[in-house]
């Protein structure tokens, strides 16, 4: 008897290890910039961030919820089906396109302000990606653009990764043609750098 429920104890102890557990699942609700405009299969940056995650160890099941010219509203409305029930954590990377299309920073500051929101409701960690404006839209733009996500962060304990493009936006050779978007060298220059901030996310996550 006792040998029999030391194996159903053992047995137990098996199936509810951290080994046997599904991975934590991390969804990246962004715009072309993470959704891989322009890149071949594992060349964007959810595939290689998944690479990255997995070299070091953690089990983590990286979601691609990028979609190529939405907007911080754009985001928001697809909100609910592009972040599920079973996402355990986000990274929100959102802006760009506001910004290129001259749209007032209160456009977006609200946008992004009601997702981290509603994703601080439902208890998620969330790390927040930052954008910077085009110099060509004059220093009072860039004030009021480039403030509104330390300004959010801060305002939901999100951790904030202040630009995502650092490193890469001022290297032609890390980009497309277009001299927009990072290319496969520009998206591993990314990951890199952020790879930090998405392992203290990751740990965040609650299961």
């Amino acid at each position: 008897m006792k040998k029999t429920l030391a194996l159903a104890i053992s047995l137990l102890a098996l199936f509810m290890s951290p080994a046997m557990a599904d991975p934590i699942r991390l969804v990246v609700l962004g715009d072309s910039l993470s959704a891989g405009y322009g890149l071949g299969p594992g060349e964007g940056f959810t595939d290689q961030l998944q690479k990255a995650l997995t070299a070091k160890g953690l089990d983590v099941a990286v979601v691609n919820a990028g979609v190529s010219g939405d907007t911080a509203g754009g985001g928001l409305a697809r909100l609910d089906w592009s972040v599920g029930p079973d996402a355990e954590a986000v990274i929100v990377e959102l802006g760009a396109n506001d910004m290129l299309r001259g749209l007032d920073p209160a456009v977006p500051r609200q946008a992004l302000d009601t997702i981290l929101t509603r994703l601080g409701e439902r208890k998620l960690p969330v790390l927040l990606a930052g954008m910077r404006a085009a110099p060509n839209l004059g220093p009072d733009y860039a004030q009021r653009f480039d403030s509104l996500y330390p300004d959010l962060a801060a305002k939901h304990g999100a951790m904030l990764y202040p630009f995502f493009l650092d490193g890469v936006v001022a290297d032609p050779g890390l980009l497309l043609e277009d001299g927009m978007h990072p290319n496969a060298s520009g998206i591993a220059v990314i990951v890199e750098k952020i790879l930090p901030a998405v392992e203290d996310l990751v740990a965040q996550a609650k299961r």
